[in-house]
């Protein structure tokens, strides 16, 4: 029985909790694929594994991304005291959304009014949609980001008052 068989016939079992031979089965496709982090969800269950090589290239290629940009921003930051009051950061890299999909409406406009939790933007990162929700309610005093564009960890998304 090859490695995808056997994680299929252990996702199709009803058990709660984690599934360690399900760990196991999803170990054995990355290395016979060549994979480096496979995510699979069935039933409500989720499991993802990935190979701590993949991780560490990925720490390692980050300062060397992000080493010019502070230099660049240091001065536009200088006469900045922190983040604006209000400011929604994004919690993760990524590409921000405005939309729910392709020509759908905005999930916010500037003056809407919106609630706690309510959707802001979505948050692509590695092919997952991560909603990115209001922190409180408030009104949209402007938006920082153009749908579509990349954004950093701790940029601000929009302005809450």
């Amino acid at each position: 029985m090859s490695a995808k068989d056997d994680l299929k016939s252990r996702l199709s079992g009803n058990k709660p909790g984690i599934d360690a031979e399900a760990i196991r089965a999803l170990s054995d496709l990355l290395a016979e694929t060549g994979l480096t982090e496979i995510e699979v969800e069935q039933n409500g269950a989720r499991i993802r594994v990935a190979r701590a090589g993949a991780m560490a290239a990925i720490a390692a290629a980050a300062p060397v991304v992000s080493a010019p940009a502070p230099a660049a921003a240091a001065p536009a930051a200088a006469p900045s005291s922190g983040p604006q009051p209000g400011a929604v950061t994004s919690p993760m890299v990524g590409t921000v959304y405005a939309a729910p999909e392709p020509g759908k409406p905005p999930f916010v406009k500037v003056g809407q009014q919106v609630k706690e939790g309510d959707t802001l933007f979505i948050v692509e990162a590695m092919k997952t949609m991560n909603p990115i929700p209001a922190p409180r309610s408030g009104t949209i005093k402007e938006i920082c980001v153009e749908n579509g564009s990349p954004v950093e960890f701790g940029q601000t998304l929009l302005i809450l008052g």
